[in-house]
């Protein structure tokens, strides 16, 4: 009777055990982790000095006195410094007139700089790359730039590729979802992210003010990462994602124009920057935080938030001096610092680092990582909030255990965040290796102004500078 009991029981027992340790597997394998990345650094003979960008802009021909008083105003207050780096062909005096081969060239020498010593770090060999996600904007190659790494590193006749342009400055957490959507669904992934821009292409050459900013901004960069959730690299994991959001506001004509890659009226191709932007920028990293704010915080700070917006509002309902008062008082802010340990922000400029900074309630040691990277790198587009990490990482921030939250914007208009948990006390041998010591920088003013400020008192009506002017040392 007692063997009869045992093999009934069995007969329950035995499926739901299988029905459990399927969903433990499943829940295993979904998980998305950071094997390694590399961030691309341009030999030293591509640095943008104040001496070789005051060459540049004289060199553009259609500028008169008043554009470059309006270029010398933006780069001053800028946040960008002297060792930021720029493609070839304006090292070579082409940005007038780039090819197709130029921009190929500057693509080519990114995947070699940083695909190269991202395989010899990891041990892991091109054939067992299982995804490869390519991100770069502004340059659309036939065959795909995805395709010339399949050829460059021989790749598998199997590999899942996919090859992404247009998405902007948020492009890379694009590609990283992807891949978190195949590690959902298939076990023992190994993806390969690249994310870079193009600028050889992309170099405006007319006047238009609010096109020539990009020029100022934007700066050559790129990134390359490993990502996988097989169970067997999770050791050697160095970030584990925790969640993702992206915020897309394309549907709203202002947010999608103000910022797009268009001719100008003499038909000069750039990228616009319409003034409007920081406006489409704030309401879409609003909607964004409105959804990833629950699922990083503990339940504690958003019960007290919850709590103190509700009172406030029963104060201006009971009271005609309590609503005044509350109007002319602060919005109360939610404490992201509850939940997270870093921030890693998207280095878009100094006006884009100081409105999160403000909005999320941070202090200066949260947005250093930020405001160090634009001094030293620049806006490297998709690729900066790498950057950014890998500061955090080489001044030895991040510890096992920490939360990192990660927030860029892009064309579109696009909010894109996440959260990433470090699996690892990390050592930093990365991209700031060899520069880490001198930052943070405590004056982070360039000497254009110095150099430059002289144009300030001439009149921009009647005055040009003469054919024979050597921009000084």
């Amino acid at each position: 009777m007692e063997l009869v009991d045992v093999l009934f029981y069995s007969l329950f027992l035995l499926p739901l055990s299988y029905f459990l340790w399927r969903l433990f597997d499943r829940r295993r394998n979904q998980s998305c982790y950071i094997l390694d990345y590399e961030c691309q650094m341009p030999p030293e003979d591509r640095k943008l000095s104040t001496k070789f960008s005051g060459e540049i802009i004289i060199r553009n021909k259609q500028l008169r006195v008043n554009e470059y008083k309006f270029l010398l105003k933006a780069i001053v207050s800028s946040g960008i410094g002297e060792e930021t780096y720029g493609p070839k062909m304006v090292f070579d005096g082409r940005e007038s007139s780039p090819s197709l081969a130029d921009g190929i060239l500057e693509m080519d020498e990114f995947f070699i700089d940083t695909i190269d010593r991202l395989f010899k770090r990891t041990g892991i060999h091109p054939s067992e790359i299982d995804v490869l996600v390519v991100n770069i904007s502004m340059i659309a190659t036939l065959p795909s730039l995805s395709s010339r790494i399949v050829n460059l590193y021989k790749m598998r006749e199997d590999i899942k590729v996919y090859n992404l342009t247009g998405m902007g400055c948020s492009a890379s957490l694009v590609s990283v979802d992807i891949v978190r959507n195949i590690c959902r669904n298939q076990k023992n992934v190994q993806a390969l992210v690249v994310t870079s821009e193009s600028l050889s292409l992309n170099w405006y050459n007319g006047n238009n003010r609010s096109m020539i900013l990009a020029n100022c901004l934007f700066r050559t960069g790129g990134c390359a990462m490993i990502l996988t959730n097989k169970p067997s690299l999770k050791h050697r994991a160095m970030f584990r994602l925790k969640t993702l959001v992206r915020t897309h506001h394309g549907a709203r004509d202002e947010s999608y124009g103000c910022c797009e890659q268009k001719e100008d009226e003499k038909g000069f191709v750039g990228v616009f920057l319409g003034k409007n932007l920081p406006k489409a920028a704030t309401r879409a990293f609003a909607d964004n935080l409105k959804i990833i704010a629950p699922k990083i915080l503990p339940v504690r700070e958003l019960l007290r938030f919850a709590a103190v917006l509700i009172f406030r509002k029963l104060r201006q309902k009971w009271s005609k001096a309590a609503a005044a008062a509350a109007a002319a008082a602060a919005r109360p802010m939610i404490d992201f610092k509850t939940g997270v340990d870093h921030f890693c922000l998207h280095t878009g400029g100094k006006a884009v680092i100081d409105g999160v900074a403000q909005n999320l309630g941070l202090s200066e040691y949260d947005v250093e990582p930020a405001r160090m990277t634009l001094h030293r790198f620049g806006n490297t587009s998709a690729s900066s909030v790498w950057y950014v990490l890998a500061y955090m990482e080489s001044k030895k921030r991040l510890k096992k255990g920490d939360r990192v939250f990660m927030i860029s914007f892009g064309a579109g208009f696009k909010c894109n965040s996440c959260l990433w948990e470090v699996m690892r006390d990390l050592e930093g041998k990365n991209v700031w290796e060899n520069c880490i010591d001198r930052y943070p920088q405590k004056n982070l003013a360039n000497p254009f102004l110095e150099k430059f400020g002289w144009l300030h008192e001439k009149d921009g009506d009647t005055y040009s500078i003469p054919d024979d002017y050597v921009v000084p040392e």
